[in-house]
């Protein structure tokens, strides 16, 4: 079964109400309301930067439940749809690599609604911008390949989840625009990883947020393009988000510290007291902040007190379900109801501030056509500290401060309309979006958004994207869905995930079809 392709991507990102419409001026007003009401903690008044494509981020279920940016890189530039991973340093792209095959690159994926779209590959020669990285600029060189002053810089990077890539650094322009009512182009150069053997299925690229010499933030801030902050949104729809450089965020914001360890080069924060429902238990326990770890993993105790609090006060009864695997995540405590009636739960942070799990939960419904949930937390095992992943980030505006060494957050829709839906995409390569992109709820941007760049053409860029976390293989045409009742739960990615359930009408996260 074959689907369209489609471009530009950058229409996924894209979400607004009709220009003239009411709810179009609604959101705009809404969106001068948060101007107004943001500070923004840049030391040198510089604007904020975001990338050349907008400040949309989007996340869907064939994606890995991460979310992605659409960057545009190199002269002429060319654009990838990359994860964003607030748990690593380095920014790399597919580049230089085999086509479609295991270890190589993809040049197509697939939404979960079924689209194929397509997927660039990097090339250094294809840019005149590009340049060598030389072998002394970067912990990531393999020094025992650096010979000579010409020789490449060799790195191999390698994750939690046990993919790799590996290749050359390479420096090139990351194209940005400020994100202000000015649109100002900012050209950086920067170092990124041209990843030429992916032992890995993002396969469109990853842009690492943290800490190291070669993120993207602490490039920008050596070369004084900002200040030492950024911010992400993660919207309450489980679909579209943003992301600022140099946002400080509000006056209004919650805060914690947190530090950053030689032996845990992540975003750690403490955490002093869990409560679920009527339950509270003073629990001292570190935790990262990641984005690229799709589901919270938490260690003992603080995974046994959650769960089984939240056991003790959920009505409905446990799902046959309950234990198991789902594609690798091991929901043990699900229960059969549509009702979604659980325990609120919140984590005490350190500084004292409150930080309430706005949607813990998945739920799913059966072949059978049978509803249930289940508790979005896995338990710890071989990590040595706790992970908040990406869905507990939901409903959150959340500030990586940098330079004051805090995460700040703030309950945010993103400045995207409940009443909003993606557009459906369409093949329109010689011409821009029409519409201009959502209101932004976390900077001064205007409503309306350049079009992407493409390397090719004039028209919009081509790529989109990164495929599934869970193989090492190219995309394929989307699984028929097994009926077989006896079979183990399985997440199915593809287009026969039923995206919305209006039953649940407070949730719009995706809806796994189980068998």
């Amino acid at each position: 079964m074959m689907f369209p392709r489609f471009s530009p991507f950058s229409q996924v990102l894209a979400v607004v109400p009709e220009k003239g419409s009411v709810e179009y001026y609604a959101a705009m007003a809404r969106r001068d309301r948060i101007i107004q009401g943001r500070h923004l903690a840049a030391s040198n008044n510089q604007s904020p930067l975001t990338f050349a494509n907008g400040n949309n981020t989007l996340t869907d279920p064939s994606l890995s439940f991460l979310y992605y940016a659409n960057v545009s890189v190199g002269t002429p530039s060319l654009s990838f749809l990359v994860a964003l991973d607030t748990g690593s340093g380095l920014f790399w792209l597919p580049c230089d690599c085999q086509k479609n095959v295991v270890g190589g690159c993809s040049t197509y994926t697939y939404l979960s609604s079924g689209e194929e779209i397509n997927l660039n590959i990097y090339s250094p020669s294809a840019s005149s911008t590009s340049e060598k990285a030389p072998c002394n600029i970067s912990a990531f060189c393999d020094q025992n390949q650096c010979l000579s002053a010409s020789s490449d810089c060799a790195y191999t990077i390698g994750y939690v989840d046990g993919s790799a890539n590996s290749g050359i650094l390479v420096e090139d322009v990351l194209h940005l625009i400020t994100d202000d009512n000015q649109l100002k182009a900012v050209e950086a150069q920067i170092t990124f990883g041209c990843a030429q053997n992916l032992d890995e299925i993002i396969v469109n690229g990853l842009l690492g947020l943290g800490f190291d010499d070669l993120s993207v933030p602490s490039i920008l801030t050596r070369k004084g393009l900002g200040s030492n902050s950024f911010s992400m949104c993660f919207g309450p729809d489980h679909e579209h988000g943003r992301i600022t450089f140099g946002d400080g965020g509000s006056l209004d914001q919650k805060e914690t510290p947190f530090t950053i360890t030689q032996s845990l080069p992540y975003y750690m924060i403490g955490l002093t007291q869990i409560t679920v429902g009527s339950s509270s238990s003073k629990l001292e326990l570190s935790a990262a902040f990641d984005s690229g770890t799709s589901i919270t993993i938490l260690r003992d105790p603080a995974y046994t007190f959650i769960t089984e609090s939240f056991a003790s006060q959920v009505k409905e009864r446990p799902s046959s379900y309950q234990s198991g695997s789902v594609n690798g995540f091991n929901f043990d405590y699900c229960y059969d109801s549509s009702n979604l009636n659980f325990p609120k739960i919140s984590l005490t942070l350190k500084g004292g501030g409150e930080y309430f799990l706005i949607d813990p939960i998945f739920p799913m419904v059966t072949n059978q056509g049978g509803y249930l949930y289940c508790l979005g937390i896995n338990k710890g095992g071989d990590s040595d500290y706790n992970t908040i992943g990406q869905n507990l980030m939901t409903g959150y505006r959340l500030v990586f401060n940098r330079e004051k060494m805090v995460i700040g957050w703030k309950a945010s829709d993103c400045g995207y309309s409940p009443s909003q839906s993606p557009p459906t995409p369409i093949d329109n390569s010689n011409s821009p979006p029409q519409s201009p992109p959502a209101p932004n709820g976390n900077s001064n941007s205007p409503p309306q958004s350049p079009p992407a760049p493409n390397g090719n053409s004039n028209s919009p860029p081509e790529s989109p994207p990164a495929p599934n976390r869970n193989s090492n293989s190219p995309p394929k045409s989307p699984p028929a869905p097994n009926h077989n009742s006896n079979s183990p739960p399985k997440l199915l990615r593809h287009p026969i995930i039923i995206r919305t359930l209006h039953l649940l009408p407070h949730h719009s996260l995706f809806l796994f079809l189980l068998h």
